[in-house]
């Protein structure tokens, strides 16, 4: 059995129901029904077949969140969360080339390589390449001044902690932002790049190893061998062609806002809500979400 997750927040009625309903029943006549997660906010419906069909047949849905998956297990054991653009707002080494002068030149190379058109490893040492001789301290600004949380990804990781789950930021950015944020939302663990400096300005290098698309994959696989966890009790979430493999090595992977390369991929996605909808992906009713 397959389970089709349905979020409008506020505004998911029967009717918007009886649409995808009717949209799954040409692939399953028997998809029904199943469950209001909350109602008027997110549903559960289930169908026989692919998840990959049913996911594209409810494609059409205007404002609706789909994520498909199996029926169980639907809470998860371990979050894999890109960064840059998921967990934040922000580009982070685009911000940081503001303070350089340079974000228009470095923001070009970064959303070509985050639609998979250039090799991550060598778009990175490039960028980083731009920033030599930036002071450290401009690093601590631009954290403080231009990275802001998503919506919804404390509430995410925070509820997943408190039920038990293990939450690994992995990022293609660096240590310098990835650090701190991860204290701000709850990881409980973090991979990322460390930038080298010199007589506190950057080197304009990268330490080795870089943390790519590979990397985060085996980063996954290696957190989810020491928890002794299979490959379906594993959440990933990223927006990026670096994020692919990650998301493709999950149980259920979600692409978040994300570039097509991903999108293709992914059990489902988010576009029209913020991380902590992730919840209702997972069976959790708004009522058990953390509160700070």
């Amino acid at each position: 059995m397959g389970i089709a997750t349905l979020i409008a927040a506020g505004r998911l009625d029967d009717r918007l129901i009886d649409r995808a309903l009717g949209l799954l029943r040409e692939l399953d006549p028997a998809a029904c029904f199943l469950h209001w997660i909350d109602e008027g906010d997110a549903a559960d419906l289930r169908f026989l077949g692919r998840g990959k069909d049913a996911r594209w047949a409810l494609d059409g849905l205007e404002g609706v969140d789909i994520v498909v998956q199996s029926e169980e297990p639907r809470w998860k054991r371990l979050l894999v969360a890109d960064m840059d653009s998921t967990i934040i707002g922000q580009e982070c080494i685009d911000e940081l080339a503001d303070y350089a002068g340079l974000k228009e030149k470095v923001a070009r190379i970064t959303e070509r390589a985050m639609q998979g058109e250039l090799d991550f490893r060598g778009s990175l040492r490039e960028r980083v390449r731009l920033l030599t001789g930036l002071d450290e301290g401009e690093l601590k600004r631009c954290l403080d001044e231009r990275v802001q949380v998503t919506a919804g990804a404390e509430t995410l990781v925070q509820t997943m902690r408190a039920g038990g789950a293990s939450c690994l930021l992995v990022s293609g950015g660096f240590l310098s932002f990835a650090e701190p944020v991860a204290r701000t939302v709850g990881f409980d663990r973090v991979r990322a790049n460390r930038l080298v400096f010199a007589g506190g300005k950057l080197c304009g290098e990268v330490g080795d190893p870089i943390v790519d698309a590979i990397s985060k994959r085996e980063a996954l696989i290696e957190t989810r061998q020491q928890l002794g966890l299979g490959h379906q009790d594993v959440l990933a979430v990223g927006d990026g062609a670096n994020d692919k493999l990650m998301i493709e090595e999950a149980g259920l992977g979600i692409a978040f806002r994300a570039k097509r390369a991903l999108i293709d991929v992914a059990d489902g996605e988010l576009r029209n809500h913020g991380l902590d909808a992730l919840l209702w992906v997972q069976g959790v009713s708004r009522r058990d979400w953390f509160r700070r």
